[in-house]
């Protein structure tokens, strides 16, 4: 479960088995201060969400980084990270990491309710314990990810 929701954040193998340490990791030295309110795999989706957050972040700090020494040394090159998803067969590859590039560039919320029902496959009211907000919510945030896709990727295809 972890490693699956790393994966689908962070579009990397290497990263995705990295993450879900660190989120064990936490788990063991935060357990004590698990309340018990919700259910303890909710919380470790949580737990999980906020790593993967966390990472993009600083991996976009770090390129943003890496670009301005670009831009003043005339050194450093950027490369765009690959992603490597195993089980996925070669003909359709491009296409699931067009989808996914285009699910990374939706806001947090959004990103991170469609990659939960459509990837992991939880029902609403799963992610709205996860995402600590309210069924209805969820579905306002479904509903306009899915059109920002959809637009996304039918602007790609024109």
């Amino acid at each position: 479960m972890v490693f699956n929701l790393a994966l689908n954040y962070l579009h990397s193998v290497q990263e995705a088995e990295e993450l879900t340490q660190d989120v064990f990791v936490k788990v063991f030295h935060e357990v004590e201060n698990f309340r018990g309110e919700s259910q303890i795999k909710t919380w470790i989706y949580r737990i999980t969400i906020n790593l993967c957050l966390d990472r993009i972040k600083s991996a976009q700090r770090k390129r943003r980084f890496s670009l301005l020494r670009y831009i003043s040394d005339g050194f450093v090159s950027i490369q765009p990270a690959e992603f490597n998803h195993p089980g996925i067969q070669l003909e359709q590859k491009e296409a699931t990491e067009l989808i996914l590039k285009e699910i990374q560039q939706l806001p947090g919320k959004q990103q991170t309710a469609l990659i939960l029902k459509s990837i992991d496959g939880l029902s609403q009211k799963e992610i709205a314990e996860i995402m600590d907000i309210n069924v209805k919510a969820v579905e306002s945030l479904l509903s306009r990810a899915r059109a920002k896709l959809k637009t996304k990727l039918k602007n790609r295809e024109g």
